[in-house]
Formats: C-alpha cells, sequence, structure tokens
C-alpha cells in the first residue's frame, strides 16, 4: 500500500513564532476601525447582521480546553504553544464581534444549537478530527467574511478586513497540523477520511447558507453563491491536508506572512 508523501520535518516553532510577532499586527490593525462612525444601514440589514455576529462570537469565544488536552498528547511544545496563540487569535475575533454587536445594541448569545452541535463533534472524537472541524468551518466561512468586508457600513467593513487577514494563516495552519497528523497514515485511510470530511463540509455550507442567509443578502451575496464558493474554498485545502496531492506546499505560514516571523530563525 502506497506511504504519505514525504515533507519536511514539522516545526511547529515557525507557527509559534509567527502567532507571537502578529500580536503587534493586530494591534495596528485594530486602531484602524472607526468604532465611533455613524451605521447609515438600513434597519433591516442591521437586525440580520447582527443575528450573525451573535453566532459567529459565540461559536469564537470558546477557551479551546479540549483541543489542548488532545494536542499534550503530542508531546510537542511548540506545538502546544502555537495551538494556545492560534485559539487566543479567535478569542480576538470573539472580541471584535461582540464590540461591533454592542455598537449595534445588540447582546451576545450564550447558546445556539448549531455551535453546540460542533462542540459535541470536536468533543467526542480525536485531534485529528477536531482540527479537521476547523479546517471546515474556517475555510467555508472564508467567502462570508470576504462579503461582511464589502459591506458600506466603515465598522463592519473593518472588522472583516482584520478577521480575514487572519483566517487566509488559520486555514493554513490547519492544514500543516493535518499533514502532520496523516504522516504516517495510509494513502486509502487518508482518502476515507477526507470524503468524510466532504460530507461534514457540505452540511456546515448548507446550514451556514441557511442560517445566515438574511445577512449574505443584506450584504449583496446570493446564499447559493456562498454556498457553491465556499465548499471551492475547503476543496482547495483537502490535497494538502489529506496528504493527496503530488506538491505538497511548504510547511509554515504563507509567503506573504513571512515578515512576521522573520526573526524567528535568529533565536533558534
Amino acid at each position: 500500500m502506497p506511504t504519505p508523501t514525504p515533507f519536511q520535518t514539522p516545526d511547529f516553532g515557525i507557527w509559534d513564532a509567527y502567532f507571537e510577532a502578529n500580536t503587534a499586527r493586530h494591534d495596528r490593525l485594530d486602531a484602524l476601525i472607526p468604532w465611533q462612525s455613524v451605521c447609515l444601514l438600513p434597519p433591516a440589514d442591521v437586525v440580520a447582521i447582527a443575528r450573525s455576529l451573535q453566532r459567529f462570537e459565540l461559536g469564537e469565544s470558546g477557551e479551546g480546553q479540549g483541543l489542548l488536552g488532545k494536542a499534550a498528547r503530542r508531546h510537542d511544545p511548540a506545538y502546544e504553544s502555537a495551538l494556545i496563540r492560534f485559539i487566543g487569535e479567535e478569542q480576538k475575533h470573539s472580541a471584535l464581534f461582540a464590540a461591533a454587536l454592542e455598537r449595534f445594541g445588540e447582546s451576545r448569545l450564550t447558546s445556539h444549537w448549531s455551535d453546540a452541535c460542533f462542540v459535541v463533534l470536536r468533543r467526542v472524537l480525536g485531534l485529528r478530527t477536531e482540527v479537521t472541524l476547523f479546517l471546515i468551518a474556517e475555510t467555508t466561512a472564508m467567502e462570508y467574511f470576504g462579503a461582511l468586508s464589502r459591506s458600506s457600513d466603515p465598522v463592519i467593513h473593518g472588522v472583516a478586513r482584520r478577521v480575514l487577514t487572519d483566517e487566509v494563516e488559520h486555514v493554513k495552519f490547519q492544514i500543516d497540523q493535518l499533514r502532520a497528523g496523516f504522516a504516517r497514515t495510509p494513502r486509502a485511510a487518508r482518502m476515507l477520511a477526507a470524503g468524510a470530511a466532504w460530507i461534514v463540509a457540505v452540511g456546515a455550507a448548507t446550514v451556514l447558507a441557511v442560517d445566515h442567509g438574511a445577512a449574505m443578502r443584506a450584504l449583496g451575496l446570493s446564499p447559493t453563491v456562498f454556498w457553491r464558493r465556499a465548499l471551492g474554498q475547503f476543496g482547495r485545502a483537502v490535497p494538502a491536508a489529506f496528504r493527496l496531492g503530488a506538491e505538497p506546499p511548504a510547511f509554515g505560514p504563507g509567503v506573504e506572512a513571512r515578515e512576521y516571523f522573520a526573526g524567528y530563525a535568529r533565536r533558534v
């Protein structure tokens, strides 16, 4: 049976350094969001977008204790540190969404059925499956965040652009975690795992299209178009994540992010 395509030894220290250096960039971008600007969106659009942001805020507010507990079994301190910093970035997204909700005069949710289902799936399965769920959630949401970034409201525009700058690299981080996790898994098993992930991704994209459809329409995005593009985003991540492509990408953040961890090589 064919063995997985080899790739460079996964040094998650490069991701830990990237996330650490990212803090200064976050501070600069956060300062550019015009929180005091007046919202000129129609009231119906405000309600639709606020209800959508409530669900995203809830989804990104978790502390990740279950994920960190599973990650500890790898006995890789650099990986654990990178994961802690990644969770911190997700929590920053939650805080940005919460601030946008406060500006709209809306409260945060304490629970929602979609988040509850996601949490149950994450808790009952292993590390690779939990990381796969993160990959599905982040790739399928990218198109929606892109629509938010085109909003005429300066705060929604600024928050979405800020989140998107992280999500591009978060997707790459999930891919690298899965590449490392599947390094010794036979190809047939990886294909089965990818097939199962596709089933979940179709369901996740469908839930997003239905549950956030009103907000999408307010942003000028057809839920049907979103659904197709969201699955396209996930599909582009599958070959690298499940080690099914002939030429796996380089390990670590993308080329455009490398300036943020340039000091890493000098510290090791």
